[in-house]
């Protein structure tokens, strides 16, 4: 096994080991062995249960405050093994530096790093803290909680249920994010030729709502990869990438990125792909495996996660990742993400078999679902369609693929493929 992220080996016991044990306190649970060379060859360590003394000496002596550890011996070959769990009381210091890890190395963290380790460890988050900006308004997010919400008036009282008030009575950064302007950045987005060289459109929406953010992106996603298309007496809405996936990825672009850093989201839209880059890696304590299977329970900003929900951008916390797979579930081609320290990238790759379903058709599709199956009858019941309107809708469905029949006669029954 090879050293990684959360795996270090040492051949012995010297002040090395330290750095590392900053950097499993500060970002995540890790584990050192001692008595394993750096190739995963087993050298075991003379002496162990002395050496396990020193080793909670060296920690004891020189990492501020105390972290959270232990160790143990295994006795066929001499192993130690210390495991460090990430802390509470963030940030643990070497020889009064803070480190990270990266990839299989320990450094010593930057100023803004530090910045956040401080936050975290005083249960603080960067979006809480006040705001000095003057004659902030909210059109944008009164319109958006009077629409979705059927709120009839904001208010300070609102405001502050929202989250967006200090302790003492401030707003706090997460209500300037949301304010019609502030001095955050925003989104870039650039509509590619044939190379990167070759713009063909490009629009900036910063210092302003991310509200209006999210919603000036998806417009000119809908400019670029949608399109109507007659079919018979039908329009038909074709989506060269999953809208579903598009929201998703921009509205969790949007939560989950560092805001204390004066960076743009980018979404850069090819003929064949839309990346979606937001800057700032994973939240501290969350592995790359977490991410991808929706395991996220740590939020970056969680004021402005929560009001994203309660505007039905984002559905359940954690689970956009898996709605993006999900949008592309029954096609050949999928999306991809590549996480590094200090940037998450969405790739939605363009539909080889572009979606082409009708209004009506979009309404079968979202009652349907693979678990329960329903006769023609009951599915017109449901939608309180004819049922010459249910047939017809069912086989253009069959025809495309969405839709399974099960089944003869009176007992057929229909499911989403």
């Amino acid at each position: 096994m090879k050293e990684t992220r959360t795996l270090e080996y040492k051949s012995e016991v010297t002040n090395s080991f330290l750095k590392t044990v900053s950097a499993f306190s500060n970002f995540g649970t890790g584990k050192i062995l001692f008595g394993v060379a750096d190739d995963g060859a087993i050298l075991g360590i003379n002496d162990p249960e002395q050496k396990c003394l020193d080793i909670e000496n060296k920690i004891n002596d020189s990492i501020s405050p105390k972290p959270d550890y232990a160790l143990s011996i295994n006795r066929l070959n001499n192993v130690i093994t210390l495991e460090v769990n990430e802390g509470r009381y963030k940030p643990y210091f070497y020889k009064g530096k803070a480190y990270r890890r990266s990839d299989t190395a320990s450094v010593e963290v930057d100023q803004i790093e530090l910045k956040r380790l401080t936050l975290e460890g005083n249960n603080l988050y960067f979006e809480s803290l006040a705001n000095d900006a003057k004659d902030i308004t909210f059109d944008e997010l009164e319109k958006s909680l009077i629409d979705k919400l059927g709120v009839t008036e904001v208010n300070d009282d609102t405001l502050r249920t929202l989250g967006l008030y200090t302790k003492e009575g401030r707003l706090n950064n997460a209500a300037s994010l949301l304010a019609d302007k502030n001095d955050f950045s925003g989104i870039d987005v650039a509509r590619f030729g044939n190379s990167i060289d070759e713009i063909l459109d490009r629009e900036s929406f910063i210092h302003m709502s991310v509200i209006t953010q999210y919603d000036k992106a998806l417009a000119m996603y809908r400019r670029y990869y949608q399109y109507e298309q007659i079919k018979g007496a039908d329009r038909v809405l074709i989506e060269k990438v999953p809208e579903k996936a598009f929201r998703e990825a921009v509205a969790n672009a949007l939560v989950h990125r560092t805001w204390d850093i004066n960076a743009n989201i980018r979404i850069s839209m090819y003929d064949d792909r839309i990346e979606i880059a937001s800057p700032g890696g994973l939240p501290s304590g969350i592995s790359e495996d977490e991410y991808l299977h929706g395991n996220i329970s740590t939020l970056r900003n969680p004021v402005l996660g929560n009001i994203f929900f309660r505007l039905h951008y984002i559905e359940m916390f954690g689970t956009g990742i898996k709605r993006i797979v999900d949008a592309y579930k029954d096609c050949p081609i999928k999306p991809r993400f590549e996480i590094k320290d200090n940037s998450i990238t969405v790739t939605l790759p363009v539909l080889s078999a572009t979606m082409s379903v009708t209004s009506d058709e979009n309404k079968l599709i979202e009652l349907l679902n693979r678990e329960m199956r329903y006769s023609s009858s009951e599915i017109a019941e449901k939608l309180n369609w004819s049922k010459d309107k249910t047939v017809r809708n069912l086989n253009n469905l069959m025809d495309a693929g969405y839709v399974i029949k099960y089944g003869t006669g009176r007992g057929t029954k229909y499911s989403k493929k």
